[in-house]
């Protein structure tokens, strides 16, 4: 017998685990903001949508054209992974009340064992019941009848068959043997009996294992469900389809694949030192400082963890407080992030920061400094450590100066107060260039190499003004030039009036027309560029916007 076929057959594993799936249907919907009809976008597709935009006709995998085609009033939002993760916290919360053991599986889907919390509630319907009202509760939402299924329970001699597409409730729970098939009974709100999991799987497609390859196989061999595939031996799936094909037979059997792993909670890493009395001057939290980093370094091996970033936090006697948040990504020793501690408590005593002003008259007299009663060091971001590779012949040297340049800069400015330029995606040229805080990572909005139908061609300006400058374009009989809807020119452009100073035009191209976010009413706008050459042969870029003329870029 190989190891697959011993994997598949299973003897003293085969005692699946009851789970307690708690499921919040298009969470990634009720993480933003928006009027219904509303729909969450990711890759160019539709990711979820409100049941506004689900009646007329959008679906989970669409293309962004063909959604807004069978919903002109669509409303599209990015995907907000952080407000995901934020906003499912209460209802993790609200689960971890019954047992610790939560796995959090993605933001809108938990899962708990039921063997423990079952008995102490007084058994599956009772906690199910239970949770879904605490988990109710946490999102703030009238309970839905079939959300919580304590009374529709599935009998024992009912038939077990997944439910019609109906509007989901906000949450649902379900419980069956196993996560695989607790997540496909919370999606129907129902309790699958122990022991008819395998009969509630059999009806579902085989697409619902998770596997497209192996599901595209199975229907070309003729094995459209996950009953079908289910009623195969198992030493025989296990030497045609291999490892994979193995899992996704467990699964079809209503068998436990692995166990749940609850969420771990972050270990608190920080470290910090409390004066008292207060400290009148700031030299002694630069020494306390070298000694907390040590510490904080030491913690940080201890657990094989690093850091992206290290929060310094400093308290006052009189309640003020300040943090800035550092960039360390493992390269800071300890002597180098006390450094920036002293940097960073300079430039805030050099800001004033932490000067009290005022003898009580309010005349601004009395100037005295306040007590420090905490210096705080709070790594954030943790990730594992996979240490660092070293040069061999003192490569880094220089980088490790520019670093600390850097650093020295952002004290004295702020954590923006430097920033380097990354290439952004966009028709204009105020558009192309981002500018990015120093050592903070950059994730472009959207790409830069995407095709921007009515973008300017590739000859750039020199010179791009921070504000487009107002300016009146008028054509040879001092009429005002304008642009209809359809981009057609009224008249010859002839002069260009700019701050007051009528320059003639000798040439001109254009328009560009652009009409941008034509589906968000705050963000939409239309427009139109020009380009334009002045007497004594210097080019201007402008720009038409709702009948207003700018001056938006000069060529050299």
């Amino acid at each position: 017998m190989t190891a697959e076929t011993a994997m598949a057959s299973g003897t003293a594993d085969d005692r699946t685990p009851r789970v307690l799936v708690v499921w919040c249907p298009d969470w990634p919907v009720v993480a933003v903001t928006g009027d219904d009809p509303v729909a969450v976008t990711e890759g160019g597709r539709i990711l979820a949508c409100s049941e506004g935009a689900r009646a007329a006709g959008v679906r989970q995998g669409q293309r962004l054209k063909l959604a807004q085609r069978l919903c002109p009033e669509l409303e599209l939002r990015d995907r907000d992974p952080e407000a995901e993760t934020r906003r499912f916290e209460p209802v993790v919360a609200a689960v971890e009340a019954f047992t610790p053991r939560v796995e959090v599986i993605r933001p809108g889907l938990c899962a708990i064992p039921v063997k423990g919390p079952g008995r102490y509630f007084g058994g599956e319907e009772a906690l199910a019941a239970k949770v879904g009202r605490a988990v109710a509760d946490a999102l703030g939402q009238p309970l839905v009848p079939d959300a919580v299924p304590g009374a529709p329970a599935v009998e024992e001699r009912q038939p077990i068959a997944p439910p019609p597409a109906a509007t989901a409730p906000r949450a649902r729970v379900g419980v069956a043997d196993g996560l695989f098939a607790a997540v496909l009974a919370a999606r129907a709100g129902v309790l699958v009996p122990a022991g008819r999991t395998a009969e509630f799987l059999a009806p579902y497609p085989v697409s619902a294992l998770g596997d497209e390859a192996l599901a595209e196989l199975l229907g070309r061999l003729g094995l459209p469900t996950v009953g079908a595939f289910a009623a195969l031996p198992a030493e025989s799936v296990a030497d045609r389809f291999g490892p994979s094909g193995t899992v996704a037979h467990r699964l079809a059997r209503g068998l436990q694949p692995r166990p749940l792993v609850p969420r771990d909670e972050e270990p608190d890493l920080a470290v910090e030192q409390r004066f008292d009395p207060p400290e009148p001057s700031a030299e002694p939290l630069v020494f306390v400082a070298r000694a907390l980093a040590e510490q904080l370094h030491q913690r940080l091996a201890g657990a094989g963890l690093t850091c992206r970033r290290v929060a310094v936090e400093v308290a006052c006697a009189d309640g003020r407080t300040a943090s800035r948040l550092w960039r360390h990504e493992g390269r800071l020793s300890a002597t180098a992030l006390a450094e920036r501690v002293r940097w960073q408590l300079q430039a805030w005593q050099g800001a004033g920061t932490f000067t009290s002003t005022g003898d009580g008259d309010g005349n601004g007299e009395g100037r005295e400094d306040t007590g420090f009663t905490l210096l705080r060091l709070a790594p954030d971001g943790l990730s594992p450590d996979q240490g660092r590779q070293l040069a061999l012949w003192g490569q880094a040297v220089a980088d490790d100066r520019v670093e600390r340049a850097v650093a020295r800069v952002q004290a004295v400015l702020g954590h923006a107060g430097l920033r380097r330029i990354e290439p952004g995606g966009g028709r204009g040229p105020g558009e192309q260039a981002v500018k990015v805080p120093w050592g903070e990572p950059y994730e472009a909005a959207v790409p830069a190499d995407a095709p921007w139908p009515g973008r300017l061609p590739e000859v750039w300006p020199a010179v791009v003004l921070r504000e487009p400058a107002p300016v009146r374009v008028l054509d040879g009989a001092g009429r005002p030039v304008t642009v209809d809807g359809r981009a057609g020119v009224s008249a010859r452009p002839a002069l260009v009036v700019v701050r007051g100073r009528e320059e003639r035009v000798d040439g001109w191209t254009g328009p560009w027309p652009a009409v941008e976010y034509w589906w968000d009413q705050s963000l939409a706008r239309r427009r139109a560029r020009f380009q334009v050459v002045v007497e004594g042969g210097r080019a201007l870029l402008l720009t038409v916007e709702g009948g207003a003329w700018y001056l938006e870029a000069g060529y050299d």
